[in-house]
Formats: C-alpha cells, sequence, structure tokens
C-alpha cells in the first residue's frame, strides 16, 4: 500500500539561487525514503507526470529544473548509511543517501571517528551530492577530475518506479548515463563514494601579469601545487592565481576580504547596478574594486590554513549568469589572447566575427581545471577525453537583480569563440547560442548511446522536459507520454523569467500498463486530478493549484 506519510505542498514556488528562472510545480514532494521516491515515480508515470528533482539551492541558473508538473526535494533523503574501507584497493568509501549536501556530508564525516573527506570539491557545496553529479560539477587541480570519477556505484529509480544498483561492473552502460544524467535518466537516491583522509590545506593568493601568467601556461603554472585556480582581470590585464596544498599546519584565517565585507559588498554591488546605466565605467569599477581587494601592485596578497572542505571554496557574492565552457587546456592561451583583442577594441585582430564597440563587461572571469581523461566517464560528460582541461567562465552579475545590458552581445561571442576552440559547455551553466546541432556535434556516438538508454529506462518521458528536447534529446513530431513541453517564459517585473510548462501528451497510453515492480498498490492515485489545459502559463497555473494532485 503507498505511504500514508507521503504528503504533498501545492502553491511552490521555484526558482534558482540566481533568481533566473521562476516556475510553479503542480506538486512539491518531499520523500523520505527511496520507496516513497519509487512511489511518487510510479504515480507520475500513471498520471503522465513529469518528476523533476530540485533542493533549495538550485544554483543552476538554466531553465533545466523548471517544471509546472511534480518538483522532487530530496534533502530529507539525507543519511549517511555506511563508511567502510574496500577490502580490495584499500580505499575509503562512504554509501549516503542522494540528497545529503556537500557540506552536510564533508562536515560529519571530517569529524571523529570518521575524519574523511571528498578528494575534491567546486565553488559552492549547498548542493546535494546528487545535484552535483548530476551536472558534472568539478573543482580546480590537474590531479583530480570532475566530481563523477569518484562515484564507485549508484542506486537509480528509473521511469516505471523500480529502483537498480549501477558501476562499472553493474549494468555499465546505465552507470555511464547516470553519471551526467541531467535529470533525465532517473533519481539518483543512494551513492557509494571514494573518501580520502581528512586534513588542512595551506593556501596563498598572488596577483601576476597576465603575460607571465601565459608564459607559463605549459610550465609550472597549473602544476604549482595540488589545488590551482585563477581569475583574469581583462581590462588591466593581470591574473589573480589562487592555489593550495595540504598541510599539517594549524588552522590561520586569512586576512579580512574587502569584497566580502560589508562596504566593500555592497559598494561593488552599486557600481555594477550603475553600470546598466554607464557600461564604460565597468574598466574603472574592475581596477578600482579589485585593488581594493588584492592590492594595486603585484606580489603576495592573501594566505590561510583552513580545513580543506572549507579551504577550497569560494564567495559568490550575487546573484549571477554564468557561462562556463570546457575546451582542452592547451588552448586556453589563445581563448585568452582573442578574447582580450575582442574585449579592448582589436575586433579584426581577435578573429571574433561581432562588434565590440561599446561593450564592457564584469569581470573576473574564472580560469579552472580539471583531468577527466583517465577517469570513467559518462556518456555527456563535457570535459576533454585525450588530456586536461581549461574551464573559462564568464560571470555577469545580477546587481540587485537587474539583468546586465551586455549579457546578449557578450554571450555570442564568447559561446562563438568556445565553439571554435572545441569547447563545450558546463551543463548547469547559461549558455545561449547553444543549439541540437551544436550537442550533435560535439558528442557524437556518446550522445547516441545516452539517448538509447533514456528511452530504454524512461520510454514514458516521465523525466523529460523542454530543456532536454531542445538541446539533448531526439527530435520527435509527438511528446512523449508523461512528457513536459515549454508553454512560455517572459520576464518578470521583479526580476528574471517566469516559466510554464503543460503536460505534452496526456491522452497518450504509457509504453507498458504491467504493475510498477515492488508491489505497491495504485489505487491510491486514482483520485489525482489530470489538467489537459494547453492556454497560457496564468491559465495553466490557475487550473494546476485548483486540482486534486499527489494527496487529497
Amino acid at each position: 500500500m503507498s505511504d500514508p506519510s507521503l504528503q504533498a505542498q501545492r502553491n511552490y514556488h521555484h526558482s534558482t539561487w540566481a533568481g533566473t528562472y521562476h516556475s510553479w510545480p503542480r506538486s512539491y514532494i518531499q520523500p523520505t525514503s527511496v520507496a516513497q521516491v519509487e512511489e511518487v515515480v510510479a504515480a507520475a508515470r500513471k498520471r503522465r507526470r513529469r518528476v523533476v528533482v530540485a533542493g533549495p539551492c538550485a544554483h543552476s541558473p538554466s531553465d533545466l529544473t523548471c517544471t509546472s508538473s511534480w518538483l522532487l526535494n530530496l534533502d530529507k533523503l539525507n543519511r549517511i548509511l555506511n563508511v567502510y574501507q574496500d577490502e580490495k584497493t584499500g580505499e575509503h568509501r562512504a554509501h549516503v543517501e542522494a540528497g545529503v549536501s556537500l557540506a552536510d556530508l564533508n562536515e560529519r564525516l571530517a569529524a571523529p571517528p570518521h575524519q574523511l573527506t571528498m578528494p575534491n570539491i567546486g565553488s559552492i557545496n549547498q548542493q546535494s551530492i546528487a545535484g552535483a553529479l548530476g551536472t558534472a560539477t568539478h573543482g580546480s587541480s590537474l590531479r583530480h577530475g570532475n566530481m563523477c570519477e569518484n562515484v564507485r556505484s549508484l542506486r537509480i529509480v528509473l521511469g516505471d518506479g523500480s529502483s537498480v544498483w549501477c558501476s562499472r561492473q553493474e549494468r555499465p552502460d546505465l552507470f555511464r548515463a547516470a553519471l551526467v544524467s541531467l535529470g533525465a535518466i532517473g533519481i539518483i537516491v543512494e551513492v557509494v563514494y571514494r573518501m580520502v583522509s581528512a586534513t588542512n590545506v595551506e593556501y596563498f593568493t598572488s596577483v601576476i601579469p597576465l603575460q607571465q601568467a601565459l608564459d607559463d601556461w605549459d610550465g609550472q603554472l597549473w602544476k604549482q601545487a595540488e589545488f590551482v585556480r585563477c581569475w583574469w582581470m581583462p581590462y588591466s590585464q593581470r591574473m589573480i592565481v589562487w592555489k593550495a596544498d595540504k598541510t599539517a599546519k594549524p588552522l590561520r584565517k586569512p586576512k579580512a576580504s574587502w569584497v566580502g565585507g560589508g562596504l566593500g559588498f555592497h559598494m561593488y554591488q552599486s557600481l555594477l547596478w550603475f553600470s546598466n546605466h554607464v557600461p564604460s565605467i565597468l574598466p574603472f569599477v574592475e581596477w578600482f574594486v579589485f585593488g581594493m581587494q588584492n592590492g594595486f601592485s603585484y606580489g603576495h596578497i592573501m594566505d590561510g590554513v583552513e580545513e580543506q572542505h572549507q579551504g577550497l571554496l569560494m564567495d559568490c557574492l550575487y546573484s549571477q549568469f554564468v557561462n562556463e565552457w570546457a575546451i582542452p587546456i592547451e588552448k586556453g592561451p589563445e581563448a585568452i589572447l582573442r578574447l582580450s583583442q575582442w574585449l579592448n577594441g582589436e575586433e579584426k585582430k581577435s578573429g571574433i566575427p561581432f562588434s565590440s564597440k561599446g561593450l564592457y563587461i564584469h569581470c573576473p572571469t574564472e580560469v579552472r581545471i580539471a583531468d577527466n581523461s583517465k577517469a570513467h566517464r559518462g556518456y555527456l560528460d563535457p570535459t576533454n577525453p585525450d588530456g586536461p582541461t581549461l574551464y573559462l567562465n564568464a560571470t555577469l552579475y545580477r546587481a540587485y537583480g537587474a539583468d546586465p545590458v551586455c549579457r546578449e552581445r557578450y554571450y555570442e561571442a564568447f559561446e562563438w569563440l568556445m565553439k571554435s576552440l572545441g569547447g563545450r559547455p558546463h551543463w548547469a551553466k547559461n549558455f545561449t547560442t547553444l543549439t541540437k546541432d551544436d550537442v550533435n556535434r560535439m558528442y557524437g556516438k556518446s550522445l547516441t548511446d545516452f539517448r538509447n538508454i533514456r528511452q530504454q529506462v524512461d520510454p514514458d518521458g516521465v523525466f523529460v522536459g523542454p530543456w532536454h528536447r531542445r538541446l539533448v534529446l531526439e527530435d520527435s513530431a509527438t511528446p512523449l507520454a508523461a512528457e513536459e513541453v515549454g508553454v512560455s517564459a517572459t520576464p518578470r517585473k521583479a526580476g528574471g523569467t517566469a516559466w510554464y510548462g503543460a503536460q505534452g501528451n496526456p491522452s497518450s497510453p504509457i509504453q507498458d500498463d504491467r504493475s510498477v515492480k515492488g508491489g505497491k498498490s495504485e489505487e491510491s492515485f486514482d483520485s489525482f486530478g489530470a489538467s489537459t489545459s494547453t492556454g497560457s502559463g496564468e491559465e495553466i497555473l490557475r487550473s494546476e493549484a485548483t486540482s486534486v494532485d499527489f494527496r487529497s
């Protein structure tokens, strides 16, 4: 029988962390067990409803997680089930429920008796481990790939409500599809992840001329420490270099951050907001703000010692658009030089076929690295399969919720350059010109394999939405039985975009009407309301809000 404790919330407002997209799911559900997740998916399949998984962090700023259907939050599926040392390999592993946040996992395991931590982490730690794996989250190190490289096995709920385990040895094709699933393969509910001994890291930050960084690109720039990341200042032609290594030294706090403090934080945001009206002040803003933060001359500026799982994080400051691409690391100098030429008025020399006249951008541009070439790669892994990868992240802030005026022109040119250098976009970011033809060209047979696995495990499209159909999945004249289609995406007066969807094919029969595996009864789902509205977004919202949905 169904679980009476499983409840749904209506009138939930889902938005990305950056406030870039907003949607209003028909039902918001927080399961507390794998059995409940299976039950929800089985019900969604029967009612021809799409299921989306997103946490309150919602750090991906695109419309990937927008839905007017059912939204699952796995925050209550957050137990650490087992911590052990593998007998064959000797490595430490943690068996966890997939809703546990990276912050919670690291905090709980860093303490005695385990004293373990994740081998690498990105700039934030509020997302769940399932979310981080779904879009190939990464840190910055030549000694590490993206986070998927440390997954040893995972349990995933498929489109019929059943759950299975997969790994390199068991269902390896499903494993490769699930590693960077983009939410289209199923719902990851448990993960076995490699851990390492918890330690501190000592980091140093310095400012060097851009040319010095480029001259040392193939030398020690990226090899000088286990963890290295940079920030490029396009107008002052400087590079901030941050490096960190493990250490037994005691904790040592860094000096206070000017931008991270009250005065600097608000002054920088105010200047960014003002630049929407007077864009030409942005070179001055770069010089002033990062001079106050890092000093106006070259050299060492900051150091400290923190626990590894804290020391690798970064303050993201404000709501922002992030457009990050992965290119072969050897293409890095060319990418930075050509983009620098274009931004500083040398359009012809840059070879970028768009005008930069009157265009000014925010700084800095984040520069990070990874090497996932030796890992067991997901089909849609964006990193370079033949060697190290360079990530360029063109960040644009939404000061006080206002969209930057340079975004459309800048991102058009930036993405053109990235494509010309063999780049692939980070799936969780704000790319604007990417097409399905681009994705077909970038991934080839790997994309075909991903599509084939998806069709096998979710033939009714319980996990398929318009983002997937627009970019990743094959064209189809008729939506799948449970597939969600986009209806409207319109600017909001309060900022961001209001997104509405609808059932794409509510009258279509499901692929196989067999009983859902696991022996759960579906009788309690017969009273669900099924809206077939295909009107405006507002009409759909009103219709969905008044329908009986997950629980009456």
